[in-house]
């Protein structure tokens, strides 16, 4: 499913990780090389730039964390970056540049590209969010099936077995999720595209287009 492949999802320039991405083809792969890849690249950022807090966690020096947060290694926090009023960052975060993390929202197994903005309640989990990607409050990443079983992506008739039994949501560069809305797990967002407030989305979401309920998906036109 060329869709669901990284070259038609992301602008690696636009991520600290990129070189994690390397030898990919599809986003999902990363998930389970996030903590170690964290501490591997920690260890090399600068030490004007960034302030080693405790165990793993990288934090850069122009970022602006609340003292109510709560931030769990390891994790690395992008420069410009705001990390609100009890922000939970469970460990194996990457937040890139000029994010915000905002209230009470929680993230976990996660690479937020620069620009990303997670503002109100919501949970982020084993998911890739593209450069300039919003998640409206209360929209959510689902990460496990409530089958517990291994998640696979469709796209119609096709799928693609990941092995994973935790994965969220791949989404896109400039992807607007709307208010209240559940990505479920195995969901792939094309990038500059917009989910409708209040959707449950499942499958794959082409690019440039608008996500108005299941069945449902218009073409965005210039």
């Amino acid at each position: 499913m060329e869709i669901c492949k990284i070259s038609n999802l992301y602008n690696l320039n636009e991520t600290i990780a990129k070189e994690i991405f390397n030898g990919c083809e599809y986003p999902w792969e990363v998930l389970p090389k996030i903590k170690e890849f964290i501490i591997t690249l920690g260890e090399s950022l600068s030490t004007e730039e960034y302030n080693k807090i405790g165990e793993n966690i990288w934090i850069a020096k122009s970022a602006k964390i609340a003292p109510t947060a709560y931030i769990a290694g390891p994790a690395i926090i992008g420069k410009e970056t705001e990390v609100r009023h009890c922000a939970f960052i469970r460990g194996n975060a990457i937040v890139g540049n000029n994010c915000v993390v905002g209230n009470s929202t929680e993230l976990k197994n996660v690479i937020l590209f620069n620009n990303v903005q997670v503002p109100h309640y919501n949970y982020v989990g084993d998911s890739v969010l593209g450069y300039k990607s919003h998640m409206g409050a209360g929209s959510i990443t689902s990460n496990v099936k409530s089958d517990k079983k291994l998640v696979v992506v469709k796209n119609g008739e096709n799928k693609i077995e990941t092995g994973l039994k935790k994965f969220g949501c791949m989404i896109g560069d400039m992807v607007e999720v709307g208010c209240g809305s559940v990505l479920n797990p195995g969901s792939v967002i094309g990038n500059n595209s917009n989910i409708y407030p209040l959707s449950s989305v499942r499958g794959v979401v082409p690019s440039n287009s608008i996500y108005k309920k299941q069945g449902e998906i218009a073409i965005k036109h210039d």
